[in-house]
């Protein structure tokens, strides 16, 4: 194999792993798949809920209009936040909270995994396998997510809540 293509399938791999529902596909709003929530549920806000729903993750919403970050959160909290950077300033504001869980990718190398999830969580569920979101129209999206996700626990009753669903993976306790 030459050079060139031996370039060019690493690429292709990277972008295997890349190849998901990204900024390409123009949106940052995806819907958490429904069994998840039931699985999990209920929830009293989702801090940052999509503006268009089929089906609502919580009893009440914020939505980009209403800046959950800089709202009050009340409750048991569900967050799907925007994947990327701004991620971490979500999970540090749950892990403030310490009442709720998140749904992020399982990037368990990075400085804000660590900050954020590491030492401050109070247990995990790392999914078998990839999840399929959802587009804010509830269709269910063809391509997987494209990495692995995790659900993070703040608090004993999340935590107990992740022990005991049935959503395929593997419960982590995480020691003080």
């Amino acid at each position: 194999m030459s050079y060139a293509a031996k370039v060019n399938a690493v690429r292709a791999r990277r972008l295997g792993i890349g190849g998901h529902q990204s900024a390409r596909t123009g949106t940052v709003e995806w819907l958490t798949p429904p069994y998840v929530l039931k699985a999990l549920g209920p929830f009293d806000l989702d801090p940052c809920a999509p503006l268009h729903r089929p089906w609502p993750m919580a009893a009440h919403h914020y939505t980009v209009r209403e800046d959950g970050l800089a709202r009050p959160w009340f409750g048991r909290v569900w967050l799907n936040p925007p994947y990327g950077m701004d991620t971490w300033a979500w999970l540090e504001r749950l892990a403030a909270h310490g009442n709720g869980l998140a749904l992020i990718f399982a990037r368990t190398e990075t400085e804000g995994f660590h900050d954020h999830a590491w030492a401050r969580a109070t247990a995990m569920r790392f999914f078998r396998g990839r999840l399929h979101f959802h587009h804010v129209s509830g269709e269910r999206a063809r391509g997987n997510c494209g990495g692995p996700s995790v659900l993070i626990a703040y608090g004993e009753a999340n935590a107990r809540r992740l022990a005991a669903c049935d959503l395929p993976g593997h419960f982590v306790r995480i020691a003080a």
